[in-house]
């Protein structure tokens, strides 16, 4: 095998690795913010020590598998996969209340709905590389270029 096969290989298993660990979070972590479920190594790590096996990566996500699978029939239907979506977003929603409801009114104003003054600030900021103050379409692109993978830009 030449060496460049071997590389190949080796991304290509340090990809699949990384592809594997992507259904295992919610299990792993419990619902995550944004993009969705975060995952930790300790999680993972269910011996404590201090590795996570592909055993351990493929129990977390046969777990998480008949997490969803509501019948116990080992497969996955579209409504399984539906309720634990909606699941999912029922607790985001709660926990945005949870942080956003000022006043506890049970509603969300356009003001609590926004991000911080501090942090708006920094975004405009960092969005706003040449110091103009303002945002240039070039700018604009950039920033959203920069977002890719943390999150869908807004106009998608």
């Amino acid at each position: 095998m030449t060496k460049t096969m071997t590389a190949a290989k080796t991304i290509l298993l340090a990809a699949g690795v990384a592809v594997a660990m992507v259904p295992t979070a919610s299990f792993a972590k419990g619902e995550g913010r944004g993009n969705g479920p975060r995952i930790t190594f300790e999680a993972l790590d269910s011996d404590g020590n201090g590795e996570v096996t592909k055993a351990e990566m493929e129990a977390a996500a046969d777990a998480r598998f008949a997490n969803s699978d509501s019948n116990g029939d080992g497969f996955l239907t579209k409504e399984e996969l539906t309720s634990a979506a909606n699941g999912r977003a029922e607790k985001r929603i709660e926990r945005m209340f949870e942080r956003r409801d000022a006043n506890d009114d049970g509603k969300l104003s356009t003001t609590e709905l926004r991000p911080s003054d501090d942090r708006a600030a920094e975004r405009f900021a960092r969005a706003d590389t040449d110091n103009s103050g303002g945002i240039s379409k070039e700018e604009f692109e950039a920033a959203k270029k920069s977002r890719h993978g943390r999150r869908k830009p807004a106009s998608e």
